[in-house]
């Protein structure tokens, strides 16, 4: 499916990954339709933020997944839809999983209920590493076993399990798409690099973090969104479970002593105690396997391995530092 000229829908384009994506759609030639979130100050998140000439170019609609009937408003007259708006941040998953249910469960279900309604050609359905919890056995593969270590990661995986139903019982065109750790220009604090970033930027000496053994995939998010078109542009992918990661394993710990080398700082670590999962809960390990990707749409990481994370973090520091946004960031807060 070539996406450019088509008219396509990006749910959850006020956020991180989403207004990136978005963007990145309107500069390929696709006519976008951004869902934001309703609210009552008529922001737009980060595409409030965006280049004059890809805010002109953008068909923003107002909305809420939750809402069956605003979905199916926002969806007419699509011929694709990337779905990404959804509840992310784990520690708040604890003690408030009824709205994750709500948003990550029953707003993908208002989605393809109105995908397969209008007839749209292509779903692409935004999932997470969290879904594989503590690897079983690395690097991970799509067949690795579904484990729900979280509130966040349990949504999401019946999010993940509603999308192929559909494909299966109704030849609704989805494709999952299984992002591993991505950071870049514009995440949330609740996110650990920008956390370290922040508390660094700040001149704090001390950094307080959870836990610093557990590894992960960190992915720029410009590989991401990389990821996301050409697997929406694949055939071949309709139907599938995709993952999209660097296939680089890294330590939290040994991440922040990167951050602090990149940003040319000393720094000290101090574990701050309402930081930590449950000890069940905590992911220990993740490391994607990215081949399937490849064979499918010939995605590649282009910030892959140590030196590739390393040139991630220095772009991803370079923006943070810079006043303008750092000033949105409260470093000295604990962001659920």
């Amino acid at each position: 499916m070539n996406l450019a000229g088509k008219r396509v829908l990006v749910t959850g384009a006020d956020g991180f990954i989403g207004s990136h994506l978005a963007e990145a759609l309107v500069r390929l030639g696709a006519n976008v339709r951004a869902l934001v979130m309703y609210n009552s100050f008529g922001t737009r998140g980060w595409l409030d933020r965006s280049e004059p000439a890809i805010r002109r170019e953008l068909d923003i609609f107002a909305g809420d997944v939750r809402d069956p009937n605003g979905m199916r408003v926002a969806m007419t007259g699509c011929q694709a839809v990337f779905h990404l708006a959804a509840l992310i941040a784990i520690p708040y998953s604890y003690h408030s999983p009824d709205s994750y249910v709500d948003t990550n469960i029953g707003g993908t279900l208002n989605i393809l209920q109105a995908a397969r309604d209008l007839g749209v050609e292509r779903v692409v359905h935004t999932s997470t590493s969290e879904v594989y919890g503590t690897a079983r056995f690395v690097p991970i593969t799509e067949e690795h076993p579904l484990q729900g270590q979280s509130p966040y990661s349990a949504t999401k995986i019946g999010a993940d399990q509603m999308a192929l139903a559909f494909h299966r019982s109704f030849g609704t065109p989805v494709t999952v798409v299984r992002p591993f750790n991505t950071y870049g220009p514009r995440q949330s604090a609740r996110a650990v690099i920008p956390t370290i970033i922040t508390q660094i930027a700040a001149g704090r000496e001390q950094i307080q973090l959870g836990a610093l053994s557990p590894t992960r995939d960190f992915n720029y998010v410009d590989d991401t969104v990389a990821g996301f078109l050409a697997l929406g542009a694949a055939d071949r992918a309709v139907g599938e479970v995709v993952n999209v990661g660097s296939s680089y394993e890294i330590s939290i710990g040994e991440t922040a002593g990167m951050i602090a080398e990149v940003m040319g700082r000393h720094v000290e670590i101090v574990e701050d105690p309402q930081r930590l999962r449950p000890k069940d809960s905590e992911v220990e390990r993740l490391w994607a396997a990215n081949d399937k990707a490849g064979e499918l749409c010939a995605w590649q990481p282009n910030y892959a391995g140590v030196d590739g994370l390393r040139e991630g973090l220095r772009r991803t520091a370079e923006w943070f530092q810079r006043p303008e946004n750092l000033a949105g960031y409260r470093p000295d807060t604990y962001m659920l």
